[in-house]
């Protein structure tokens, strides 16, 4: 379904907007444009991608050595295991209790601990950190998200029973408030965090929404009754299953719809969510909503993210991956304008959202077209950029896939790419303001 033919109803587009295939066409318009030299804030640079492929050539290397089949998928996992391991001892403690669950009650603690973690992966800005006692290490940003979420997933912060914590429900979600998340997050007035109070209504959207879809989440609204529902979707393979993709992003792109802040672009009164106006795409707009752009980034990231421990836990294989985008967030647009594939036309920014003179990086809202473009711009120049690193290591689309370039290449390219130019911070090369939903 293409949402530039004429005919389509309101309910069509929306449904179109909220599928996997919307992304890539409409960010496609996006990239075209910008081929032509057409785009509003950003000039086009095909020719700096080589750069890029090398830099993260060099960074994959430096990891894995030539053993790409090792590299794992992009994943919250990652980050909930930061500095030392703390998913599989979870998983071994559980084992080791007196009442073990069973595999499929594993692997539901895990959906409920990856989505609310991924949900609170939100950027929190370049002051704040969170210090582990178990490990005694301190971590920001992603990291410092990530290990604070297991830490309270395991003091049972998100269970509405005190007697299971290791769960995820909407009656435990319904209850946390903006003081209680400060407190476990540690945040404080020498440790500031960004978008504290769109975390916690995120939070409290998210127990409506697991209320609201008894169908995906059960009566008690838990996130990991999911399973429930996949398995119902899904095609017996031997002691295996075969889960369409489309089945798990329909979970989440239709019965999370709730959480969203309702001042997002709407369309028939419908929030759509992680969905905005692109400024260059109006003026070739032939019907209504043709300038909207797709991007759904938190949904992808959370995909992503619950697609292997159900697969590891469960042996299940989800088929149709490949529809799967790069993830359009700072780390991987960052890379894309720090190398110079993406280069900002002059003057096009207004100085007034350069509130510090000396570091000439803007700070735009979410909203600003110009986030609207790069976003856009990352999510075909990630497919670019792996086919490239792909051909240029032999490799086929099934030997390294987008989910682990993401992983071993471009996000850490990004991460390390700011580091080395902006040593101080290690922030992106334009800033978001973050509300704690986005990003």
């Amino acid at each position: 379904m293409n949402i530039g033919n004429t005919g389509l109803t309101v309910t069509e587009k929306i449904e179109y907007l909220r599928t996997l295939p919307a992304i890539r066409e409409r960010c496609g318009r996006v990239h075209d444009l910008a081929k032509q030299g057409k785009l509003q804030y950003f000039d086009y640079h095909p020719e700096k991608e080589t750069a890029v492929v090398d830099y993260c050539i060099n960074v994959m290397k430096r990891d894995f050595g030539d053993n790409f089949s090792s590299i794992p998928p992009h994943s919250r996992w990652r980050h909930l295991d930061a500095g030392v391991p703390r998913v599989v001892p979870l998983i071994e403690k559980w084992d080791a209790s007196a009442s073990p669950p069973d595999q499929k009650e594993k692997a539901k603690r895990l959906v409920d601990l990856f989505l609310v973690s991924v949900l609170l992966d939100a950027g929190a800005g370049n002051a704040w950190k969170y210090n582990d006692s178990a490990s005694g290490m301190s971590f920001s940003r992603s990291e410092g998200l990530a290990v604070a979420s297991i830490n309270m997933f395991a003091e049972g912060f998100f269970s509405g029973d005190k007697e299971q914590p290791y769960r995820v429900d909407a009656a435990g979600l319904a209850q946390i408030t903006e003081k209680q998340t400060a407190e476990a997050m540690q945040v404080s007035d020498p440790n500031p965090m960004v978008g504290l109070e769109g975390r916690t209504s995120l939070l409290r959207n998210l127990a409506r929404a697991l209320k609201q879809n008894p169908k995906f989440f059960g009566n008690e609204g838990r996130p990991g009754n999911m399973l429930d529902f996949l398995e119902t979707e899904s095609i017996p393979d031997g002691s295996s299953r075969r889960v369409p993709l489309a089945a798990l992003w329909h979970v989440l792109i239709t019965g999370l719809a709730p959480i969203w802040p309702t001042d997002r672009t709407t369309l028939g009164g419908v929030p759509l969510g992680d969905v905005w106006p692109c400024e260059a795409l109006k003026p070739y707009a032939k019907a209504e909503a043709d300038e909207l752009v797709p991007f759904h980034k938190l949904t992808g990231w959370t995909t992503y993210s619950l697609v292997e421990p159900i697969e590891k836990i469960l042996g299940w294989k989800f088929q149709g991956l490949e529809d799967l985008t790069g993830l359009p967030e700072y780390r991987n647009g960052g890379l894309l304008v720090d190398l110079g594939v993406l280069t900002l036309k002059q003057s096009a920014i207004s100085s007034s959202f350069y509130s510090d003179g000396s570091s000439g990086i803007p700070r735009l809202p979410p909203s600003h077209p110009a986030i609207i473009e790069w976003r856009a711009m990352t999510v075909i120049e990630l497919d670019r950029i792996a086919e490239q690193i792909r051909q240029k290591l032999g490799l086929s689309a099934e030997q390294l896939t987008l989910a682990q370039v993401l992983e071993s290449a471009t996000w850490k390219s990004g991460r390390q790419i700011a580091k080395e130019l902006r040593p101080e911070s290690g922030g992106p090369p334009i800033d978001i303001q973050s509300d704690g939903t986005v990003f």
